[in-house]
């Protein structure tokens, strides 16, 4: 089978998964024992064997299903959506308290939020697309100085102009739009 240039994946600029913090994962970890104490009447030896299989299961399913962010092929993957990273302007990584005013009372409640406790840091990031009725990306990380620095690497990189912007050639008005 031939391999085309769109069956080749570029490497990711960035990449991270927001798992949850130690603490989350030990106190997800208390249902080992309490499933062991449901099959202890019945046995023991299934008891101990239970307990540790859902244990290990509750921890694994709080690991697959966090969030990924990831930056490739000129997009911005925040959990489940994504947007060209032609369409965003400059991004703004916060920290300490200044995450907090961003996560808290600054937070635009039109813009698209993937935000994760126990993550301290926050990039916010505004669309510049006229047609998206989103402003802003608030999207949590754990270094979003480097997230921050990956979209802005991924912009100058980009080829593909966002298609509402009128001074692009590629843009609707180049298609008669």
């Amino acid at each position: 089978m031939q391999n085309t240039q769109h069956d080749i994946q570029s490497p990711a600029l960035y990449r991270e998964r927001l798992t949850p913090s130690l603490w989350a994962i030990v106190a997800a970890a208390v249902v080992a024992p309490m499933a062991a104490l449901v099959f202890a009447p019945i046995d023991s030896t299934l008891a101990l064997v239970a307990g540790a299989i859902v244990g290990v299961a509750v921890v694994t399913l709080l690991i697959v299903i966090s969030p990924l962010v990831e930056v490739r092929d000129g997009m911005l993957r925040a959990g489940r959506a994504r947007i060209d990273v032609a369409c965003l302007g400059r991004p703004v990584a916060r920290t300490a308290q200044s995450a907090r005013e961003a996560r808290g009372p600054g937070l635009d409640p039109r813009g698209w939020h993937l935000i994760r406790g126990g993550i301290d840091g926050v990039i916010v990031v505004d669309v510049n697309d006229p047609d998206d009725p989103t402003p802003t990306w608030t999207v949590s990380s754990r270094t979003p100085d480097r997230l921050a620095a990956a979209i802005v690497r991924a912009q100058a990189t980009r080829r593909t102009p966002c298609r509402s912007d009128p001074t692009s050639s590629r843009g609707p008005a180049a298609n008669g739009a």
